[in-house]
C-alpha cells in the first residue's frame, strides 16, 4: 500500500454522521497528496449548506495530525464538481440503501 493509500484507508474512519458512512466511501475526497511539511485534502460535502461542515473538517485534521504527525493538515473545500450519490463506493450505496 502507498503512502497516499495508507491516509485515505485512515479518512475511512471520518464519518459523515447524519449519514453514517465514511467520507472516503462517500466518494467525499476528491485528491490526498502528501508533501515534506503537509498534508493536502481536497474534498467536498453533500451539500453546500451542510451544518457538520466544521465538524466534519475538523475530524479530517484531526485524524491526519494526530496519525502522521505532519505539521500543517491543508483541507481545500470545494463544491466543483458537485458531489452525486454516483460518487459513493458500492459499499456505501449498500450501506444506504441506494440503488
Amino acid at each position: 500500500m502507498d503512502n497516499v493509500e495508507h491516509l485515505r484507508s485512515m479518512l475511512k474512519e471520518v464519518y459523515d454522521p447524519e449519514l453514517g458512512v465514511n467520507i472516503v466511501d462517500l466518494g467525499l475526497v476528491y485528491e490526498l497528496r502528501e508533501e515534506p511539511d503537509l498534508i493536502y485534502v481536497k474534498m467536498t460535502l453533500t451539500t453546500p449548506g451542510c451544518p457538520l461542515h466544521d465538524t466534519i473538517v475538523g475530524a479530517v485534521k484531526w485524524m491526519l495530525q494526530e496519525r502522521t504527525g505532519k505539521p500543517r493538515i491543508d483541507v481545500d473545500m470545494v463544491w466543483e464538481p458537485r458531489w452525486t450519490p454516483g460518487l459513493m463506493s458500492e459499499e456505501a450505496k449498500d450501506m444506504l440503501g441506494y440503488f
